[in-house]
């Protein structure tokens, strides 16, 4: 009876960790069996010639050595693996010496550090077992967006609480300016998740462009069900992302169905990105148009663009040429990023004098002779200038003295 109530207490014990901590009976099963394996080798010396039968329904276990049969009591050198013909024969009756019998261990036998040792096998295993199951949880969520809570700061970045393990948000993966608040809820985009001998590894971020992806197919039904697709992102975290989105149904306003009934949609995304700007534009696969729609809220002249060296040439009014650009190059810039091209761009007045440009390629006979003094600037994909200047140059790295319009 008090067997029964024992494998019952285990039974209710095992059921407890599958439900709370996600660890399947089986595994539980085989951190006992190695564990009595290990008493048995604590114990005997060896454990080659030991097997554990588990019933899985009634949690009896049953410990059983294989030994051989010796036809002398007195020839019996190793207890542990050999067995008399005599008490053989109590076993099976049948059995002759050389053979083999399975012979039951009762796990009472073993001593006390063998049995503590059997026990800190389980705990060890459960504990790796544990490790796995966090790690098979969140590498399955790596390259998405999950909900964790500010614990600290850490070393050169935050511990991010997310229920059954913490992450890291680096410093670098923070957005610059934004203040996080411990105890507060923020949605993080999962870099890296990996496995190392303290458990899983969670690498974060707050800055990542695809963070800005995957809050619009969380908000947008039209992204995810398939008929909107948003076809690129370029982003400058904390301050502006451009966003160039199409649709597969011709019936469905991609823009419109990004923003949402006045702006509910994209406001819900500004909100979670504390006020992040958020420019959404038609894609096309005409590069002349895409640098166009990439450029606004600037009016465009002309584009022309030459897909073979990734690069364009885009001529604006006078009046446009610091929208176009954008407060400290920051339009341009995303424009380059988002298209994948080199843009040039220069005012209507410039254009008429800038090399290898030709003006009558450009300008269409709406447009007025007259011409101001602007400023000319030229942007590529992956240029992260802070400003530009007057000579038209704008390297990486570098300050200019120019700034634009929002």
């Amino acid at each position: 009876m008090e067997g029964k109530k024992m494998n019952s207490d285990l039974m209710d014990a095992l059921e407890t960790l599958e439900r709370e901590k996600e660890i399947s009976k089986e595994s539980i099963f085989k951190a006992i069996s190695d564990s009595l394996v290990t008493a048995c080798k604590n114990h005997f010396k060896s454990a080659d010639n030991i097997r554990v039968d588990i019933d899985e329904k009634t949690c009896a276990f049953h410990v059983i050595a294989t030994k051989e049969v010796i036809e002398l009591a007195d020839d019996v050198m190793d207890p542990a693996i050999e067995i008399s013909w005599d008490e053989a024969k109590l076993i099976d009756p049948e059995v002759q010496p050389g053979g083999f019998v399975e012979v039951e261990i009762n796990s009472k036998e073993f001593g006390r550090i063998a049995t503590q040792n059997a026990k800190n096998v389980i705990t060890q295993k459960l504990r790796e077992e544990e490790r796995n199951v966090v790690y098979k949880q969140f590498s399955e969520k790596r390259h998405d967006i999950i909900t964790g809570v500010v614990q600290r700061r850490v070393g050169r970045g935050f511990s991010i609480n997310l229920g059954k393990t913490d992450a890291l948000l680096p410093d670098q993966e923070c957005v610059p300016g934004e203040r996080l608040k411990q105890g507060g809820r923020i949605k993080v985009y999962v870099i890296d998740v990996t496995s190392t001998p303290k458990g899983a590894k969670i690498t974060v971020s707050r800055s990542h462009p695809e963070l800005v992806r995957r809050l619009f197919e969380e908000e947008v039904t039209e992204i995810k069900d398939g008929t909107v697709e948003i076809m690129n992102i370029a982003r400058e975290a904390g301050s502006r992302t451009k966003m160039a989105v199409m649709s597969h149904n011709p019936n469905v306003d991609p823009v419109g169905a990004c923003v949402g009934v006045n702006g509910s949609r994209v406001n819900a995304i500004v909100n979670e990105l504390y006020g992040e700007k958020i420019d959404i534009i038609n894609w096309s696969d005409n590069p002349g148009e895409l640098i166009q729609n990439s450029l606004s809220p600037a009016k465009i002249v002309n584009v022309f663009a030459d897909p073979d060296e990734k690069s364009a040439n885009v001529v604006v009014p006078d009046s446009q040429l610091s929208l176009a650009i954008g407060k400290s190059g920051q339009n341009a810039r995303l424009a380059a990023k988002l298209t994948g091209y080199k843009i040039d761009i220069k005012s209507e007045s410039q254009a008429v004098d800038a090399v290898g440009f030709r003006v009558e390629d450009y300008l269409d006979d709406g447009y007025e002779d007259e011409y101001e003094e602007g400023y000319e600037g030229e942007y590529a994909e992956g240029d992260y200038a802070e400003g530009y200047e007057q000579d038209g140059e704008y390297p990486a790295g570098e300050d200019g003295n120019g700034e634009g319009e929002e």
